[in-house]
């Protein structure tokens, strides 16, 4: 393990008090902008791109910092969707990973895809096939959601 791994398991994994995180929703055409993570908890797995808030860094700095390092897009938060809990156990119970995040819908104003940092990959999936993906029911539903409640909006997406 790494220096930098092993400061990253500390900080998260097994944290003493759940971690502040930000998720960015970015809609193109029908489309919805994803990454595959590189890391735990969802190692693998497709997800909205986002990461966790630094010290210092608004929730609104953390949500456009983390699409620029993940994604390589600069984007503007329109608005503030949800906040929630993701709390993952390990198999004895234990929390292993305890995020709050704060969701963002997200316009792009800038920048060109490609994958880094904490992705392995960044494309655009169309609603209707997330579910090929390997990726949380939760994360689709939530996803499904705000497109339903935005696409009748004066929001461009």
């Amino acid at each position: 393990m790494t220096l930098k791994e092993a400061l990253w398991a500390v900080r998260r994994e097994y944290p003493e008090r759940p971690v502040a995180g930000v998720g960015a929703v970015i809609f193109n055409n029908g489309s919805v902008l994803l990454v595959r993570r590189k890391n735990p908890p969802r190692e693998g797995n497709w997800g909205l791109p986002g990461g966790v808030v630094e010290l210092g860094e608004s929730i609104k700095e953390a949500v456009v910092r983390e699409v620029r390092e993940e994604c390589g897009l600069e984007v503007e938060p329109v608005k503030r969707l949800t906040v929630f809990d993701s709390i993952t156990r390990d198999g004895e119970g234990r929390v292993r990973f305890h995020y709050i995040l704060f969701e963002f819908l997200c316009r792009i104003i800038g920048g060109t895809m490609a994958p880094a940092t904490d992705a392995v990959d960044v494309r655009w999936v169309s609603l209707e096939k997330m579910e090929e993906l390997p990726m949380s029911q939760e994360t689709i539903r939530f996803i499904r959601k705000v497109a339903a409640e935005n696409m009748a909006s004066s929001f461009r997406w």
